[in-house]
């Protein structure tokens, strides 16, 4: 099954793709592997924050970063 990403905004889109570097380049890891498995990848890469609220962890060179996301399930293509 594919799953797909969709941003709140194009703003949020571009804040998170203007990342320093090695956050970004984590960023698009760990989301091709949301699109291919899911969203849950377990800690540490992704965690609840409780009433349907998760994090995806980024580490790098850079430092570290949060970015937040919730899912839904059962959408219409």
């Amino acid at each position: 099954m594919d799953f797909r990403i969709e941003y709140y905004s194009e703003a949020v889109e571009e804040e998170i793709l203007a990342l320093p570097d090695t956050l970004a380049a984590r960023y698009i890891v760990l989301t091709r592997q949301m699109t291919a498995v899911g969203a849950n990848l377990g800690q540490p890469h992704t965690d609840s924050f409780g009433d349907g609220l998760f994090e995806l962890r980024l580490k790098g060179a850079d430092g570290i970063a949060r970015v937040f996301f919730c899912t839904l399930i059962g959408a219409a293509s």
